[in-house]
């Protein structure tokens, strides 16, 4: 089965921390595909929110996402707009 992969970049003001860290392991989890998000040389599961608060991504970092499974595309896709919609925050 194939890996989908996406690049992001992190514009939210708290990056990855608390609420924002919460709604994308809550995002994730809603797939069978697996998904990793590697940032700052570190890689975490994206289902578990301990291993992602500790990747320590901050507003400007960059994500990578990996997904592989039957809805891996849909898995990418949804977490893409989560970051690039600022994790629902105005600003």
């Amino acid at each position: 089965m194939a890996t989908v992969e996406k690049t992001l970049i992190l514009v939210n003001k708290v990056g990855l921390h608390a609420r924002p860290a919460a709604l994308f392991v809550q995002t994730a989890a809603r797939f069978q595909a697996s998904v990793r998000v590697v940032c700052n040389g570190r890689q975490a599961d994206a289902k578990r929110i301990l291993p992602v608060l500790q990747l320590g991504a901050e507003q400007g970092s960059v994500l990578r996402l990996f997904a592989e499974g039957p809805d891996a595309d849909e898995a990418i896709n949804a977490l893409t707009r989560l970051v690039q919609e600022r994790f629902g925050d105005p600003e």
